[in-house]
């Protein structure tokens, strides 16, 4: 392996941890961007009932896709300890097996999708003006969903085995191409015909796969340590020990993007009840929130891959000091964030909404709740390094009472008296908990004794 594959297990924590969090966290507002310039184009030029619809749309499509991100993130946990480990053959066995069961589960979760998405739209309360333009954007967005997940997979894995730098570069294709697109499949151009809200995900669909198609094309080319080739593309059929070990960690994973994508889920329905003004603020605040958050998810994956490589390593010691340094990392970009967008309050809400109603509210909902991403963050970040040894379930314990025993009833049971405040109020005080209860796991639980178990590839890479 060469030695951009084994550093995260060398060299000073800070400066490893943050030329390795960078492309990731570029990457991640690149994303994000994408998103927001997409939201202006639709919420500005096709009307309020648009960027509600897509509001919408986007909490049903990360409801069901947890159990593929679990999968995934156990694959780079497992890759990451066996590169650690200087097993690169173990690798290319896990990479092989859960590429398929990834490609598998992402297929049907498309076509399920696709059959179920009025049913979906129509639990939430979603308002009538934007159902008919949700189910047109969702169904075509389910429809890209393999190219989606298929490419987030590959770049995960890549960052197991230490590389941050490709993902992000490929990245700015994709992001380029959809940028590019929207407003020619939006508003439609000579023989391009006007799309609509359909054209933005269609945009999406066209850049995921051309980006997922050019980066394999890539590796293969560089002849990337982890591409299967020859004999070894014989890793591609199901390993029964692999496949169990990734459900197995997988699935708990999962289940904690599923906890937070259900909680949107019900806050968005509760979100709905206050009608199109509310709706259409509290989507124009979560295009802002997406970049509050992205530090936290960044250094997250980050220090996951760190830690992991360094646990297949033996190196207990680095593993300690790349929590505390993922944590105070996070707190300065994320602290830094939250204060700008506090100061920039309306301006940044501006690019979204016209002056007008929901502007106001939107400039309310982020007064109250930004802030509280600073403490989510902490608790992603220490989930983030006891998840590098295998232990997936209490950080998934510690999601659900945060958000299903302690913020969904604060939002329910006070709106009678506080109305949507009730909702707002919900996300600080939801997070804090998250956060004691992620320190209390990470000082005195038992994270340190749990292990990624693959006793096949384990024996081949031997």
């Amino acid at each position: 392996m060469n030695k951009s594959n084994t550093a995260l297990t060398e060299g000073p924590i800070a400066k490893t941890l943050v030329a390795f969090t960078l492309p990731i966290l570029f990457g991640n507002v690149l994303q994000s961007m994408n998103g927001s310039v997409n939201s202006i184009w639709v919420g500005r030029f096709l009307g309020e009932a648009a960027l509600g619809a897509t509001a919408n749309s986007n909490s049903v499509m990360f409801l069901l896709l947890g159990g593929v991100f679990g999968i995934s993130m156990a694959a780079t946990i497992l890759v990451a300890q066996y590169i650690g480990a200087g097993k690169p053959d173990a690798a290319r066995r896990v990479v092989g097996t859960s590429a398929t069961f990834f490609a598998l589960l992402a297929i049907a979760i498309s076509i399920v999708g696709w059959l179920l998405a009025p049913q979906l739209l129509n639990s939430m309360h979603t308002p009538p003006e934007a159902l008919q333009l949700a189910q047109q954007y969702l169904r075509i967005i389910f429809v890209a969903i393999p190219f989606l997940y298929l490419y987030t997979f590959v770049m995960a894995v890549m960052r197991g085995a230490g590389d941050s730098r490709t993902p992000f570069k490929f990245l700015l294709l994709s992001v380029g191409l959809d940028i590019a697109l929207n407003p020619l499949l939006i508003f439609g151009a000579g023989p391009v015909p006007r799309l609509g809200i359909g054209g933005s995900a269609l945009a999406t669909l066209i850049a995921n796969a051309v980006s997922l198609v050019a980066l394999i094309v890539f590796l293969y080319r560089r002849k990337h340590p982890l591409c299967l080739r020859g004999a070894e593309l014989a890793y591609l059929r199901l390993d029964g020990a692999i496949l169990g070990t990734l459900i197995r960690k997988g699935l708990p994973i999962g289940l904690q993007l599923i906890v937070i994508s259900a909680n949107a889920f019900a806050l968005m329905s509760l979100v709905n009840r206050f009608g199109t003004q509310t709706t259409a603020a509290y989507g124009a605040a979560w295009q802002l929130w997406n970049y509050l958050q992205m530090p936290a998810f960044a250094i997250g994956a980050a220090v996951s891959s760190m830690a992991a490589q360094n646990v297949g390593a033996n190196r207990w010691d680095r593993v300690h000091r790349i929590a505390g340094a993922g944590v105070a990392f996070h707190c300065i970009v994320t602290g830094a964030l939250v204060l700008i967008l506090v100061m920039l309050n309306k301006v940044a809400l501006g690019m979204f909404l016209p002056a007008g109603q929901a502007l106001e509210i939107a400039g309310h909902i982020n007064a109250t709740s930004a802030w509280s991403f600073v403490f989510f963050g902490i608790s992603m970040v220490l989930f983030g390094v006891v998840r590098s040894t295998g232990a997936v379930v209490p950080p998934l314990v510690a999601l659900f009472i945060a958000l299903w025993v302690v913020r969904i009833p604060i939002a329910i049971g006070f709106a009678p008296r506080f109305g949507a405040d009730a909702i707002w109020w919900s996300f600080p005080i939801a997070s804090s908990v998250s956060a004691l209860l992620a320190y209390a796991y990470y000082r005195w639980g038992g994270w340190r004794r749990a292990r990624m178990i693959a006793p096949q590839p384990a024996a081949a890479g031997a």
